[in-house]
């Protein structure tokens, strides 16, 4: 059975990712399609909009089989992100994979790569660590050295780890039609814009699928949280154990919560020239869930696959996998697995205002 692969958020599903999906069935019309999805938080350090069973139920009207990506690298820095999300696809054995992206030049972010894997390359980017910058200006100011100039766009960026670490035998990319960071609504709107709207109460129907405005009842915000992270920063006696909380930055975060009301005011005031905004939200909810740097450790490689739905074709493509796949392939949440633990505790917190949390959710079946 041939396969094609996508990594993605859904935060929440809208017409920009029915557009993609329906390229990608007119580019492998008979390839059963996967996507490799992050549950309830997401890669900028947000939390989903919906839990993961709301976007696997929609998900499913489009795609054949849904794949969780574990909190330990769906909520971490681009590379550790793109090389678990792509490790995945690996060990399910796709065939091709297609991205969203503001170049659509895949020959130019292949060539990027190429000049990631020299050591020139990477002494440049440390040099430029060392003098304070942040790591995607870091990145973009190594690659003008070499010739090659790559805004700031997170999908190109994405992009060029996806194909690093990608082992498939095609790789395309899809024009993205609008700005990633745009708040104008329009009919394919950006998730950002999608939530920010949301946020304020507008009626966002017009910019998502019937099936996805249906799901979108009860949402998630990470202001809904923020007096849990304020205890939890004002509680713990050392930040530094947490996941990328570095170079001294948890002095700044005691000195300045009891003067943030909500999590923009506090990245207002402890951000820097080194720490750039989703970094902070990433730091901030890994404190939150209590990632901390040992744990990171022991997670840094896929432990399992764990299967959150799919329908007749992603069934037998699965029956199929099997194998093939050397990792086991779980629909339960079985923390046997260090990176489960972690996956059920962050849950935990997700759901912390729902009645009706089922920890052994049973996977979706379309």
């Amino acid at each position: 059975m041939k396969s094609v692969g996508i990594i993605c958020e859904y935060n929440p599903f809208h017409n920009g990712h029915l557009y993609h999906i329906k390229k990608i069935k007119e580019m492998y019309p008979e390839y059963v399609i996967l996507c490799v999805m992050n549950g309830n938080f997401t890669q900028r350090g947000d939390f989903s909009l919906t839990d993961k069973y709301e976007k696997t139920m929609v998900a499913l009207n489009y795609v054949d089989l849904v794949i969780e990506l574990p909190f330990v690298f769906g909520t971490q820095s681009a590379d550790i992100f793109t090389k678990g999300s792509a490790d995945i696809l690996n060990k399910l054995g796709v065939d091709a994979f297609v991205f969203g992206s503001e170049s659509n030049d895949i020959n130019k972010l292949k060539n990027i790569v190429q000049i990631q894997n020299s050591l020139e390359y990477n002494k440049k980017i440390k040099d430029y660590l060392d003098q304070g910058f942040n790591y995607p200006t870091s990145l973009a100011n190594a690659l003008k050295d070499f010739g090659v100039f790559l805004d700031n766009n997170p999908n190109d960026l994405l992009g060029i780890g996806y194909i690093r670490n990608l082992k498939v035998k095609e790789i395309k990319t899809i024009k993205r039609t609008n700005d990633y960071h745009s708040l104008k609504l329009e009919k394919i709107s950006s998730a950002t814009g999608i939530r920010n709207a949301l946020k304020e109460g507008k009626n966002i129907k017009e910019y998502v699928p019937d099936v996805s405005f249906k799901h979108l009842n009860e949402t998630h915000f990470w202001d809904d949280y923020f007096d849990l992270l304020k205890y939890k920063i004002i509680s713990s006696k050392d930040l530094s154990i947490y996941q990328t909380v570095d170079e001294g930055i948890e002095n700044k975060i005691k000195k300045n919560i009891l003067n943030a009301h909500n999590i923009e005011e506090l990245i207002c005031l402890v951000k820097s020239k080194r720490y750039t905004y989703n970094k902070l939200k990433r730091m901030f909810l890994h404190i939150l869930c209590s990632f901390t740097k040992e744990e990171a450790k022991k997670c840094a490689d896929i432990e399992y696959i764990r299967v959150l739905g799919f329908n007749e074709n992603g069934k037998k493509y699965l029956n199929y996998v099997k194998k093939k796949c050397d990792l086991p392939i779980i629909t339960k949440c079985d923390t046997s697995f260090e990176a489960m633990k972690i996956e059920k505790r962050a849950d935990e917190i997700y759901n912390i205002k729902k009645d009706d949390y089922k920890e052994n959710f049973k996977p979706i079946i379309f």
